[in-house]
Formats: structure tokens, sequence, C-alpha cells
């Protein structure tokens, strides 16, 4: 059993412990909120003890694994503390998107980890369907042959009004590791952004990349969206075909060159993912599957350094932005895995 503790037990904490309870691979000791009165209340809920100071907790239980679920502004301002010390005490950790609205921190993480040898991983979750992973498959059979183009879309409706750049921090970790778990890494974005009536951040944005593959592809992002409606497509092409995802995992569609005849896969609403929540569902069982099996902390999928390749290509949108749609190259280092 992989004892755990949960660190930020608001919403997205409260669904991570709701897993860990659930699971047989899993025994969720402990969580720890800044918040006492949401601490107990939450340990309660799912009969463990509560902490509100982390370093407390890791000296006083047995653990083997630390999420991360904190929010803070732009949905990761708070990551980077508990993040580390759970790191320095030797633990593998699963940290919430994006792994720090700081450029700087979220390279410091992802260093630290490296340098204490632990498994981090990110749950970017939206890569973590079926859809997805056959969607891969087919890239890796040659299916698809040489990637060319990449389109995009990730839209909702969030009203939040925090910071300037809250769109493309908080929601765009996802599409960027979609993105980049089917065509690698990117070397150039320039963006154009706009806000919407009465908004005061830059809510809607259009976003060119390049690849280090010589593929080209483009990101529309928005939370001026309706939620009732679809919120995320998917189209990669090849020299020998395509395909197309559907709202992150309804409908997975292969369109071969030269061929009437597709190949098309559909969500069952009895055998597939039941929800979006489901995604939390696999991710987190993909990393406890990890640890279990012994993966080193270089071939975790998912990984911090994923994370941070993605926040790389955000900064250098925003930076596109702040300079009126120039191309702006993106940090490429070690750091920056294909997925």
């Amino acid at each position: 059993m992989i004892k755990v503790a949960v660190v930020g037990v608001n919403h997205i904490g409260k669904i991570h412990c709701r897993f860990y309870q659930q699971s047989e691979h899993v025994q969720l000791v402990a969580i720890c909120d800044l918040n006492q009165e949401l601490a107990n209340t939450v340990a309660s809920e799912f009969g463990v003890k509560s902490y509100t100071d982390v370093k407390l907790m890791l000296e006083q239980e047995d653990i083997d694994m630390v999420s991360v679920a904190t929010g803070g502004i732009e949905n990761g301002s708070h990551h980077y503390e508990p993040t580390m010390i759970a790191m320095e005490a030797g633990k593998d950790v699963l940290v919430e998107k994006p792994i720090s609205n700081s450029i700087q921190e979220a390279r410091e993480i992802v260093d630290f980890a490296n340098e204490k040898g632990v498994r981090l991983a990110c749950n970017l979750n939206h890569r973590y369907v079926p859809a997805a992973s056959k969607a891969k498959d087919w890239i890796q059979q040659g299916k698809l042959g040489k990637l060319l183009f990449v389109n995009m879309k990730l839209t909702i409706g969030n009203p939040n009004e925090t910071s300037e750049w809250i769109h493309m921090r908080a929601l765009h970790p996802h599409s960027i590791d979609v993105i980049r778990y089917f065509a690698g890494d990117i070397s150039r974005v320039q963006a154009f952004m706009t806000k919407a009536p009465g908004r005061t951040v830059w809510s809607t944005a259009s976003i060119n990349l390049e690849f280090t593959s010589g593929a080209v592809g483009h990101l529309t992002g928005s939370y001026d969206m309706d939620n009732r409606h679809p919120i995320e497509y998917c189209e990669v092409a090849g020299e020998k075909g395509r395909f197309v995802i559907d709202n992150v995992y309804e409908n997975l569609t292969l369109y071969p060159h030269k061929s009437s005849e597709l190949t098309v896969v559909r969500n069952s609403i009895l055998t597939g993912a039941g929800g979006f929540n489901d995604t939390f569902h696999n991710r987190l069982n993909s990393f406890i599957s990890q640890i279990r099996e012994g993966v080193p902390p270089n071939q975790i999928d998912g990984s911090g350094a994923d994370a941070l390749a993605a926040q790389e290509v955000i900064e250098a949108a925003i930076q596109s932005q702040k300079n009126n749609g120039a191309v702006i190259e993106v940090p490429f280092t070690s750091r920056s895995v294909n997925a």
C-alpha cells in the first residue's frame, strides 16, 4: 500500500482524497490545509488525521507520496512551498496544474526534483483518456506519417478576474500538454489576445505554434464560452492521415489519406469515462501505478518536466502578447522533455 497525504483540501483536493480512499493500492493517511476548520472537516469526512503544517505532518506520519492541491493566484502560487518541503523529505509528489504560476519557481521545482531523485508528476489530466491513448498509438504506429499540423481548442466559461493572465496560466497547461503529448516540443509562438466586453483580463487567445520537428500548429483558448457546449477539440494531421478528438473524450476519428473508410472510437456510456472527474481518476491511478512499478523519476508520464515545458510555452505566449504579437522563442533545456 502506498501511503498518501493531500495538501490543500478544497474542491480539487477533495477529489484527490476521494480517489485515494477508493483505491485498493493506496492508504490515505493524512490531510493538510492552512484553514484549520476545513482541515478538520475534511479529515473527519475521510477518517484521517488533519494538519495545518506540512513539515509537522511529514515528521509525524509515515508517508510515501504527497498530492499538492493548493490554489493561490492563477491557481498556482501556493504550490511551490509544500512541493519543495515534500521533496526535501524525499517524498514523491503529484502537484496540481499549473506547476507554479511563476516560471522561476516552476524551474526550481523541477531542478530540485532532479537533485533529490524523487518522482514529480503534475495533474495534466486531459491527456489521461482512452481517446488520447489510442490516438498516441496511431502516431507511434505511423498511421499519420510525419506530423504536419496540430489544431487545438480549449474553451470554458470562467468569470475569474483576479489577474491579467489567469486565463493563460490557469487553463492552458492542459491544452499545451495535450499538444506536446502528440506533437512534441514547441520552439516558437506568436500570440494575439483580446478581452471580452466588460472584462479586464486577456480572456480569449489565438496562438500560433512551431514545433522543433518542423510541424506547425494553432491554439484557440477562451474563458468566455458556455460550459453547456463542447469545451475541447484536437486535430492532428500528418502526410498519411489525421485524427480528431471531440470534447476531451467523446469521439475519436481517424481519417486516413486515400481512403473513404474511417476508424471511429466512441466513449461508451456504460464502460467509458462516466464524466470529466474520471480523468482525475485515470491520471492519479497512472502515477500510483508508476510508483508501484518503480518507474524511474525521469520516465514519469505527465511529469513535472512536462508541466514546466507547457508553462514555458505559456510564458512565451504572454511575452508575445506584451510585444504586439512578436514571435517568441520558447526556452528549451534539458528540463523540457518530449511527452
